[in-house]
């Protein structure tokens, strides 16, 4: 019998390039690309990404977009990468990098971006105003 030449190690990488990820979505909108900070950190007990990125206030509206419609793109690409991999991940957003660092805590807090919220189902039995139509 003969042995193949090649040996091939087919091991699944730990998860997505996270990193990777965010600034492919995120540099687009930027101004200046090269302020983006990304930072990430995993937990392969708890499978959780926590990935924390600041850029130059002044492109924040950007990044954000109408109504937060990008960000929320944004959070969206990264969750269904992390559920592919098993995972769940956090994003948090920070204001301009070169001033975090004088941030007080209930600053920083103020600039952070509260996960998005499920919207509530409302049961069958809640009533509903019936609109009728007008007649001239």
């Amino acid at each position: 019998m003969q042995q193949p030449h090649h040996k091939f190690d087919i091991t699944p990488p730990t998860g997505p390039n996270y990193i990777g990820l965010v600034k492919f979505l995120v540099q687009p909108f930027l101004e200046y690309p090269d302020s983006l900070s990304v930072d990430c950190e995993m937990s392969h007990a708890l499978k959780r990404a926590w990935i924390r990125i600041a850029f130059d206030s002044t492109d924040k509206g950007k990044v954000f977009g109408r109504g937060g419609r990008n960000i929320q793109a944004i959070r969206t690409v990264i969750a269904a990468a992390a559920e592919m991999a098993g995972q769940s991940v956090y994003l948090d957003i920070y204001g301009n990098n070169s001033s975090r660092d004088s941030m007080s805590f209930d600053e920083e807090q103020e600039e952070r971006t509260s996960p998005p919220r499920s919207r509530e189902r409302r049961s069958n039995n809640v009533s509903r105003p019936i609109v009728k139509p007008r007649l001239r």
